[in-house]
């Protein structure tokens, strides 16, 4: 596998990496790399579904003008328009590779279930009972692992990206591959790619409490950032209002569709109080609910908030929520007759690296798609179920745009092996978990649901320190995956920080209590650009 050419080297292995490695070619060379297993990331583990106008009643503008209205003034219009338009032919692609969705016609003229979540006007979220993207992952998991085009190097981190120009100065920038990290072997590869593609996911686990798999950790983002790409409205990060609250219940979510089905908010006295908050009560988008508990949670002193939908019948209840049901059982919590003890927590980057509508990064020879990406599609904040369509839509276009200009596309050139020469195993393991731990909570405390000036400040004086004590580690030590993790967490949550901090407003996802109010003159993404970053000239 040293130094082995591929056409292209996909980073990360959920909906966004493997639907556009399916629609490559059969005659490319792909490899595709994922940390742990292959179907291990967000994917696996969104319960939702995947918006789309599937029903007559619908629109495909009621859906664009939804989308805009979550994002609170910051879509791309454009973005929207393309990846609206392209949902229907995208969710029917997903079904010619073995899709099941949950069937019941009443709902709707599709001949699919279609439910209702917050931000949206129409029932128009196809889905697989509970588990739409178990359904989705292990549908795509299975046709990559059988297609003999593809290469998956699985329990394998990428550390950083190669460019042509930082080995061959005075060359022009071009990603040409990546130094891949074998878990098992404890060896670093050099992966030489004609095109790089980074499908790594979001950094929910930057913070304290998330939904995310412990394979969220920014990776993309801060490895493009190195680069030299440019990233975009960092700080919005979306905190899913509702995460089942238990002590043996790590990272797992309480779908939206619950809330989309009558699901209700409650204190522990029964009392419901998001129509206090605003007129579309529970279906408020995520960032207005998410507030409202925290809110709650801040002024009473509470744990927790409690999700209600025991009014429903009991085989309601157990057919639609099937997953949910169970674990929510195997806790001692029957939620056809008890409310679900919930909290919010870190679910969402809707910033990412900045591409146009292929998916064509700053650059040249990389891509980005999925959550890792900011395509403009979500401005302020994602509206819910956006997101695998997100992944889809932008597979495609990427996949189309690199067959397009495959063969025009340069070899690399020879790549540098890995220099272990002036490192040593480290002596101090624990320095990586103190430091892991230190991250996550002052971002939890400082830049999470509700912000201020003075967080951010004590935020960025830590994330400061944190880096340069960190960097100081990886220039003198082997690098391991818990290392590497952390490097891009901490660089990850420097971005954020930034970003935060140069919004001077109230916008979506971001809530600082010093400007409570929107700007109208800060209706612009925030972009945050490299010492690194060259500007993009002529094709890729």
């Amino acid at each position: 596998m040293q130094n082995r050419l591929f056409d292209v080297l996909v980073i990360g292995s959920g909906a966004a990496g493997l639907s556009l490695a399916l629609r490559l070619p059969a005659s490319t060379q792909i490899a595709i790399v994922a940390k742990r297993e292959l179907a291990e990331g967000s994917t696996l583990y969104a319960q939702g579904g995947i918006s789309a106008v599937m029903d007559e009643n619908d629109s495909l503008e009621s859906h664009v003008q939804d989308t805009l209205v979550s994002g609170a003034g910051l879509c791309n219009e454009d973005a929207v328009r393309l990846v609206v338009e392209s949902g229907p032919r995208n969710v029917h692609w997903l079904m010619e590779q073995g899709v099941s969705f949950t069937e019941q016609p009443a709902t709707g003229s599709s001949g699919y279930h279609l439910t209702r979540e917050g931000g949206h006007s129409h029932r128009r979220v196809i889905h697989a009972a509970d588990a739409t993207g178990k359904a989705v992952e292990t549908s795509l998991e299975q046709k990559a692992r059988n297609s003999p085009n593809i290469s998956l190097l699985e329990n394998h981190i990428a550390i950083d990206l190669i460019t042509r120009n930082k080995h061959h100065p005075g060359s022009s920038p071009r990603c040409q591959g990546a130094y891949l990290l074998d878990l098992l072997q404890d060896k670093v590869r050099a992966i030489s790619a004609r095109c790089v593609v980074m499908a790594t996911g979001g950094s929910s686990k930057a913070y304290l409490y998330t939904s995310n798999p412990d394979v969220a950790t920014g990776d993309g983002i801060a490895m493009a950032w190195r680069a030299g790409c440019r990233v975009a409205n960092m700080e919005f990060i979306q905190f899913h209002p509702t995460c089942l609250y238990h002590p043996k219940a790590k990272s797992f979510l309480i779908s939206e569709a619950v809330r989309g089905e009558g699901g209700q908010l409650k204190l522990a006295n029964g009392r419901r109080f998001m129509d206090s908050y605003d007129e579309r009560g529970e279906l408020a988008p995520r960032d207005i609910v998410a507030r409202a508990i925290d809110h709650e949670m801040k002024r009473r002193g509470l744990d927790n908030v409690f999700l209600d939908i025991s009014h429903q019948p009991a085989d309601f209840i157990r057919s639609h929520f099937p997953t949910i049901y169970a674990r929510c059982m195997e806790l001692g919590i029957d939620m056809t007759r008890d409310p679900v003890p919930v909290v919010p927590a870190a679910h969402y980057t809707c910033g990412g690296i900045l591409t146009d509508m292929d998916a064509c990064t700053d650059l040249p020879g990389l891509y980005a798609v999925g959550e890792t990406a900011y395509t403009g599609l979500h401005g302020a904040n994602r509206m819910a179920s956006n997101s695998l369509l997100e992944c889809l839509v932008f597979g495609e276009r990427a996949a189309a745009h690199i067959n397009r200009n495959l063969e025009a596309t340069p070899m690399p050139s020879p790549l540098p092996e890995w220099d272990e020469s002036r490192v040593t195993d480290s002596d101090e393991e624990v320095v990586v978990a103190h430091n892991w731990d230190e991250l996550r909570r002052f971002m939890w405390d400082y830049v999470g649901i509700v912000r201020s000036n003075k967080r951010l400040e004590r935020a960025s004086r830590r994330i400061r320190l944190l880096n340069h004590e960190i960097r100081e580690y990886y220039s003198n030590f082997r690098v391991s995956n818990d290392l590497l993790e952390l490097r891009n967490l901490a660089d990850v949550a420097e971005l954020i920080i930034r970003s935060a901090m140069r919004r001077r407003e109230s916008r979506g996802l971001h809530y600082n209590m010093d400007f409570p109010n929107r700007d109208p003159q800060q209706k612009h993404p925030t972009i945050l650009i490299p010492d690194t970053y060259t500007p993009r000239s002529g094709a890729s």
